[in-house]
């Protein structure tokens, strides 16, 4: 599959329902299961929320890979900070097959997400 770029404000809360259908048409080109893609799409959700929570502006998620499904999400703008993220990387790591996260500091600026 080609690479697929998404970006947008996390200041508008109806973006995070277009990236979760997003999600959805990407999985399917993968022919994922409904758990698996219904997993995939919290999982992404919740990288983009972990984003805000840093004090992101912007998000972009870049959906690919050949065999397996690779989402990487990152931030861009605003005043990044640290956040309390536990719960949403608790989250992301019981339902994904692999994740890595990207520091700078205190502050995840980007989450790689392996399905």
């Amino acid at each position: 599959m080609k690479e697929f770029t998404v970006k947008f404000y996390l200041s508008d809360s109806e973006y995070m329902t277009a990236l979760r259908l997003v999600c959805g048409a990407v999985g399917c080109n993968y022919e994922l299961d409904l758990d698996a893609l219904e997993d995939f799409k919290v999982c992404v959700t919740e990288s983009a929320i972990i984003l805000k929570n840093c004090g992101f502006e912007t998000v972009t998620a870049v959906f690919g890979g050949e065999k397996e499904l690779t989402c990487s999400v990152y931030g861009g703008g605003g005043s990044p900070c640290g956040g309390d993220n536990e719960l949403s990387l608790a989250l992301i790591s019981a339902l994904v097959g692999g994740f890595e996260i990207e520091r700078s500091g205190e502050i995840i600026e980007k989450l790689t997400l392996k399905v």
